[in-house]
């Protein structure tokens, strides 16, 4: 055969495959409001950037007629390319081939291009859309499961891992998006759940559609599974895009620098705060008061919105923000926020970035719900998460600031490295009212009039302890600053703190209140 027919050859087997299930299967998908899987991949990377591997795999079950059976690429897109002209690894399972189910071949293709990830250092990109494991090859299906989970958790902390759930993902399938650092959904076709509604109807006869069971709202609001919610695909890909702009490409890297711009925020810092120390406001305003050109990306905007995560930069370098929400719960931690923020503060400290937090909460939340469901066990895991983190650590107390609360937001006592202070800060075992019922119970009680008397000892214990220098006077805080200082003390403490290192003791490793 010559060399031109063997082009020829080629370029009509490429052809074949491209058509993925074919003409059939890809209108299937385009009514249903999907892209295909070539589509979503071109649509995130930069253009004409990809490079496809395994184009050729096939699958190699045997039994229930599967031999002979043409799968193209065995229903999974692998490869790679670059995103603002910087490498990344990427696979996209393809729904019209076998309902994208995986079976040996095709996770060999993901693990083949998980494993190029990892050792070339850069982000993986998964896109989830598959009727989940291949009934027909059995044990080899779930044993592809295993070996990529494997991988999903050698890669934690290594390089970013980014799951984007653009159809069903169910089953033993829900747990590598688990294991990854983002995860992706899009309104009406994302589906992440363990057991189907055919499967709940049939055991519990509870009838549920897929959408109130695992869609994209159920995640982003109540589950904590998904960190970034979209209406539209496209919406979806230019999150992920804004994501990677924040974020380093590995752990021995730090985020690429941007030119520094200031905060364009209309309203200034120090009127953001009410006189009344009731009253709520919402931290995001301060934050934007403080960032370059006023961005924030906010991670789990809906779930858990008593505290706010997210990326913003400050000096053009990317910075973790951790802050307490008083227009929610009054910023108070229960048992979802601390893990939300515990989480993030794992992943700021495993990628170099620094960490800010802005305190102002009551405490932990009180109560039967909360101490049945763990609040414990939950709220330690902040407390594990700052005290391990080695990137520099700046707190800014803005207002309140009582009991575990005071120690858990990163406090001087779980090693940060600047605190300062507000004029508005009250550090303190708890609040005022309820402090003056039991530290001065006697007087009350004796007074003539317990009512003044209640109103008296308040406003002593106020004129004690609703102020930030109790805590100054003994060295618990570096500074306290008015309002408007407050980025350029961030600034300050980022610039001293950037060659910061900090050793522990030797161990394998910690063992985290999970």
């Amino acid at each position: 055969m010559s060399l031109k027919r063997n082009i020829l050859d080629l370029r009509k087997r490429k052809q074949e495959v491209l058509q993925g299930g074919g003409e059939k299967a890809i209108q299937k998908q385009v009514k249903m409001g999907k892209l295909t899987a070539r589509e979503r991949i071109e649509s995130i990377l930069d253009e004409d950037s990809f490079h496809e591997y395994d184009l050729f795999v096939e699958h190699v079950a045997r039994d229930f007629n599967m031999e002979g059976k043409v799968l193209h690429g065995d229903g999974v897109i692998t490869g790679t390319g670059t995103i603002y002209g910087r490498p990344v690894c990427i696979f996209a399972q393809d729904f019209t081939v076998a309902g994208g189910s995986l079976g040996l071949m095709h996770a060999r293709k993901i693990t083949k291009i998980m494993d190029h990830a990892l050792k070339m250092r850069v982000p993986l990109i998964g896109i989830n859309d598959s009727g989940g494991a291949r009934i027909q090859e059995g044990v080899n299906s779930l044993a592809g499961y295993g070996e990529i989970f494997y991988r999903n958790t050698m890669a934690s902390g290594v390089i970013p891992q980014i799951s984007v759930i653009l159809g069903p993902c169910a089953g033993g399938a829900v747990y590598s998006p688990a294991l990854t650092d983002f995860v992706f959904v899009v309104e009406n076709i994302s589906k992440m759940f363990i057991t189907g509604p055919s499967v709940i109807e049939s055991v519990l006869g509870e009838k549920i559609s897929m959408e109130e069971l695992g869609g994209a709202k159920v995640h982003s609001e109540i589950t904590g599974n998904a960190h970034f919610y979209a209406q539209t695909e496209h919406e979806c890909f230019d999150q992920i895009k804004k994501l990677l702009t924040y974020i380093p490409w590995n752990n021995g890297k730090k985020a690429e620098a941007f030119p520094p711009q200031e905060p364009t925020s209309p309203v200034a810092v120090d009127e953001i705060v009410p006189a009344d120390p009731k009253m709520p406001y919402d931290v995001r305003d301060i934050i934007k008061s403080t960032t370059d050109s006023s961005d924030f990306f906010e991670v789990m905007e809906d779930f858990a919105p008593n505290i706010v995560i997210g990326f913003g930069r400050l000096n053009g370098e990317t910075v973790g923000f951790v802050a307490n929400q008083p227009k929610v719960l009054a910023g108070v931690l229960d048992c979802d926020s601390s893990d939300k923020a515990a989480r993030f503060i794992r992943y700021c400290d495993a990628f170099n970035i620094p960490i800010v937090t802005l305190e102002d909460l009551p405490g932990y939340l009180p109560g039967v719900d909360q101490e049945h469901a763990g609040v414990i066990r939950h709220g330690a895991k902040i407390l594990y998460a700052y005290s391990e983190a080695t990137v520099p650590k700046i707190t800014v107390i803005i207002r309140k600031a009582y009991g575990g609360g005071y120690i858990a937001m990163n406090s001087r006592h779980m090693r940060a490295d600047f605190v300062f202070a507000w004029p508005t800060a009250e550090i303190a075992v708890m609040g005022p009212e309820g402090a003056a019922n039991i530290v001065f119970r006697k007087e009350i009680e004796s007074a003539e009039d317990p009512e003044a008397m209640r109103q008296e000892k308040i406003q002593e214990y106020k004129d004690k302890f609703a102020n930030p220098y109790v805590a100054a006077a003994k060295g618990y805080i570096d500074q306290v600053i008015e309002p408007s200082e407050t980025r350029k003390m961030l600034l300050h403490a980022l610039a001293v703190s950037a060659n910061k290192e900090q050793t522990g003791p030797y161990k394998k490793h910690g063992i985290p209140p999970f």
